[in-house]
């Protein structure tokens, strides 16, 4: 039963409501199907099969709250799991922050949920980790891999009338390839909504060039240089820019914690910070990266401007601080859509006269959360770029950098691409901070 219809999961979540005697609730549904296949050395080492489904409630009395969680559905473990729920709320402290529930709301539709991946079978993954192997075999290279798909759904209702349900779909692919020696390495990532456009050989291959090409990096010099980041330097691992995303909260702002603090009280909202190039929104309908329809609250998401033409727009606020500031509150959405241009990173290496392609970043950690400075290291790929070829692979770096620099440096936008559930483009950025080298591949 992990994939619940609307109506199967709304019967369930009436019957959890109909045992509540608490004086507000909300009772949360979630299942997932995943399938799995992990491939190193250029072998299988693990595959399989999950699926669970589980149940949440949350009990009110006053502003003292408690959650108790249940996965069999049965009506009488229903109704010790609401038992629970009330006991412990009727033990918890007031919360200072409390906020009534939402009573019921509307909803977009986006086609978040495709067939084909949800019927993805164990020979489907077997065949792309054979694709994959085969293509590194004859190169003499050496491949390691995950492939995971999966289908899931949220239902939620709560005793006020609200009433949410999503189903999605999802493939996530990464491969990193090595040469025979160990000193050449390469990377490639993708995820999608649609299984049918994920082509196990041509990511390989994409990992598998540059394995190749990275073997004998010469060391540089660290300093600030121009960089082509793709998509996965900025975005995987809790990257630049998923760090930006993150950091763009009212309330830290407000309350003087983050780099929208404003001296003397209050954000920044309004102000233009970025490149005026820089517009990054988020948009649950968008076609090639759907998103989540409502939050944990059960606050529809909707589409939002979040940077506009290097302005900020919006910022992320909950219905606490919203009431508190007198503002509207808005979901956190769970994609971002950074709008470019139409040049392919290969189009930005040929404008460039002098500079560094980054492959991934990797081992990313704050360093100062007011300026968003972050350090990491390069990885799986980097290479010096002159006169718009790539002439040979460089010695990996670590980096200093805060993202809010970085959108006020670029000299160029490519064409967005999926990855991380967002859609993100490759950028030429100038006065990029290497602080040191790394020995690491």
């Amino acid at each position: 039963m992990a994939i619940l219809s609307k109506d199967e999961a709304q019967t369930i979540l009436k019957k959890v409501l109909s045992f509540s005697t608490a004086d507000e609730c909300t009772v949360y549904l979630n299942g997932r199907t995943n399938g799995n296949v992990r491939y190193a050395r250029n072998n299988v080492s693990t595959s399989g099969t999950t699926d669970n489904v589980s149940l949440a409630v949350e009990s009110r009395f006053g502003k003292r709250s408690g959650t108790a969680t249940c996965n069999q559905f049965d009506d009488a473990t229903l109704r010790r799991c609401v038992q629970r729920a009330e006991e412990i709320a009727k033990l918890a402290p007031e919360d200072p922050e409390y906020m009534p529930l939402l009573g019921p709301q509307q909803y977009l539709t986006p086609v978040s949920a495709v067939a084909s991946t949800a019927s993805i079978s164990p020979d489907f993954r077997a065949q792309a980790a054979a694709d994959s192997i085969a293509l590194c075999q004859v190169r003499k290279l050496t491949a390691a891999g995950y492939l995971e798909d999966g289908s899931n759904f949220q239902a939620m209702r709560n005793s006020k009338g609200l009433e949410a349900y999503q189903q999605s779909t999802r493939l996530d692919f990464s491969v990193t390839v090595r040469t025979a020696d160990g000193t050449g390495s390469g990377y490639a990532v993708a995820d999608f909504t649609d299984s049918s456009k994920f082509n196990a050989k041509a990511l390989t291959q994409i990992a598998a060039d540059k394995a190749a090409g990275s073997v004998n990096a010469k060391a540089m010099e660290p300093g600030k240089y121009t960089v082509i980041l793709e998509p996965a330097a900025l975005v995987s691992d809790e990257g630049l820019l998923n760090r930006l995303m993150y950091a763009l909260d009212a309330r830290e702002a407000d309350e003087g914690r983050s780099f929208l603090s404003k001296k003397g009280g209050g954000n920044k909202l309004g102000q233009k910070l970025f490149d005026e190039r820089v517009t990054i929104y988020s948009d649950p309908l968008n076609p090639e990266a759907p998103g989540n329809i409502f939050d944990g609250d059960g606050l529809p998401v909707k589409r939002m401007n979040w940077i506009e033409k290097g302005v900020m727009k919006n910022l992320y606020y909950s219905r606490f601080w919203a009431q508190k500031s007198n503002a509207q509150a808005t979901a956190f959405p769970s994609n971002f859509i950074m709008t470019g241009g139409t040049q392919s990173t290969q189009d930005l290496i040929k404008s460039t006269a002098k500079g560094i392609l980054v492959t991934r970043l990797w081992y990313i950690r704050d360093v100062d959360p007011q300026t968003l400075l972050v350090t990491g290291l390069t990885r799986d790929g980097t290479f010096y770029i002159e006169n718009g070829k790539i002439k040979h692979p460089v010695k990996n770096f670590r980096f200093n950098e805060s993202p809010v620099i970085m959108l006020n440096n670029i000299e160029a936008i490519g064409k967005p691409v999926r990855l991380g559930g967002n859609l993100v483009p490759p950028l030429k950025i100038r006065d990029f901070t290497f602080t040191s080298l790394s020995d690491a591949v």
